[in-house]
């Protein structure tokens, strides 16, 4: 543990990140992947008639995960190739299936494809991730969904909407991230055994010409690592492509949190909703009373980094010459792993959040007690219309007391008393008894209940059933 804590490790293995994101894009999970892919290659090459023997098989099978890592770093400063030193590594544990380890691929049959592993694995983890906040999201939307409460535009206020109805504007974002990266899990492909370059010309010449069988080849080895299709034509390595589209899908994940987060941010300085405050927590080392939506700035934190990450594939996948370049290699190990361990990160905390967001009720009222008058009054000027007034004349009546009451709350910090100057002045004698009516909030809120229900029902529920009973558990977050 001291030798640890003297080195640098990366804050989001260390803090922030699932244990299962992290070990997936651990060096163990990489290696391990890495052998289980030899001991696929050789059963489909014995499949197909290589003469490998059922007990090379099993010795490959009983030394998949012993691996030594002392040996292998031994091998990998002589040889300064990480898959040469793993197959030597791997070679000393099989002393009778050592010769047909790595039986006609190159490196880029392990490191690639083990890569679409974790890649499939990851998106499987995220989605469920999403799934899991869109849940915690939707109860909170139907509990709250007729709660009115002020409608925001450029951070003004605007007509009411309610809690619930802005709840599912953050639900919506979440539904389409879900659906870009189960879209590209679902579409992921593996890169399988196409050789150096991709012409697959070192496994025609195990299979004597045969082109048949290098075809078939392909396909059980795929379906051997758990994938349907491979590319049809590759270079090297699996398209670049790929992981831009990848990276660019949790980018997008990325803004929507940060959105959602800062939603949450704002109305929390306006005392509206608060995220959850544990018993001990302190909010500011300085001021005891503060209660710093912490949670919420450290999901923006990691979105935003999130967010800066997709120009790396980009510009890796734009450089790759001819049939591949190495200078991929690097900054792939950085850019994949930092990638899905950030949106993992950010989704957990987002989860913990949705899990015990704070309402007050009492805070929203007065706020909108605040702004309301001023909404109320083209409902009167209809409502006088209506009584025989004249559209005109009683615009400028309330032209001029809204400016009378604006002054009051402006430059002497009073209460809007709007309505009060209304009630008082005889011109709107003819409603007075419609006033009540027109003050409740309820009646500013359209159909924003309705549309809760609806949105639930119709585009949510849908999506939740197919992740029935893997959305249980809550997060403990380490700080």
């Amino acid at each position: 543990m001291e030798e640890q804590r003297s080195q640098y490790q990366t804050p989001l293995t260390s803090r922030y990140a699932s244990k299962e994101m992290s070990f997936l894009f651990s060096e163990k999970h990489k290696f391990f992947t890495w052998r289980k892919l030899w001991l696929h290659l050789a059963k489909a090459e014995q499949e197909l008639g290589l003469v490998i023997t059922d007990e090379q098989i099993q010795e490959l099978e009983e030394h998949i995960e012993d691996i030594d890592f002392d040996v292998v770093s031994s091998y990998e400063k002589k040889l300064k190739h990480d898959v040469m030193a793993h197959i030597h590594a791997f070679q000393d544990k099989c002393s009778t299936a050592g010769s047909i380890i790595h039986l006609g691929a190159t490196s880029a049959y392990v490191q690639d494809n083990a890569d679409l592993i974790s890649l499939k694995k990851g998106l499987d983890l995220l989605i469920l991730g999403i799934g899991r906040c869109v849940q915690r999201l939707s109860k909170f939307a139907e509990e709250y969904k007729d709660l009115p409460t002020l409608g925001y535009t450029h951070l003004q206020p605007a007509q009411l909407t309610t809690v619930g109805k802005r709840a599912c504007l953050w639900i919506q974002d979440l539904l389409i991230d879900e659906s870009n990266l189960t879209r590209l899990r679902d579409g992921l492909r593996f890169r399988g055994i196409k050789g150096a370059t991709g012409t697959q010309a070192s496994f025609l010449v195990l299979f004597k010409g045969d082109h048949e069988k290098v075809k078939r080849l392909d396909k059980r080895v795929a379906e051997l690592a758990g994938f349907e299709k491979t590319f049809a034509v590759t270079g090297q390595t699996y398209p670049r492509k790929i992981d831009c589209d990848i990276i660019s899908a949790l980018s997008s994940l990325g803004s929507t949190l940060h959105k959602l987060c800062t939603d949450i941010r704002l109305l929390a300085s306006f005392k509206e909703i608060e995220e959850p405050f544990e018993k001990s927590q302190i909010g500011s080392s300085a001021m005891p009373y503060k209660r710093n939506p912490m949670r919420s700035e450290r999901c923006c934190s990691l979105a935003r980094h999130l967010m800066t990450l997709v120009m790396n594939p980009l510009q890796t996948a734009s450089v790759q010459w001819m049939e591949r370049t190495l200078d991929d290699s690097a900054n792939r190990r950085i850019t994949l792993s930092e990638a899905f361990l950030t949106a993992d990160a950010a989704l957990r905390i987002l989860q913990n959040i949705s899990e015990g967001i704070v309402v007050y009720p009492k805070i929203i009222e007065s706020r909108i007690a605040q702004e309301l008058p001023f909404l109320v009054t083209e409902n009167i000027i209809m409502v006088m219309v209506e009584a025989g007034g004249n559209r005109q004349e009683c615009h400028e009546k309330i032209r001029v007391l809204s400016q009378e009451a604006g002054n009051q709350v402006k430059m002497f910090g009073m209460q809007n008393n709007l309505m009060a100057k209304i009630r008082e002045d005889p011109y709107f004698a003819p409603i007075y008894g419609q006033l009540s009516r027109l003050e409740d909030p309820k009646s500013f809120i359209g159909r924003a209940p309705e549309q809760v229900t609806e949105f639930l029902e119709e585009e949510v529920y849908p999506v939740l059933q197919k992740y029935e009973g893997k959305l249980e558990g809550a997060v403990d977050l380490h700080v």
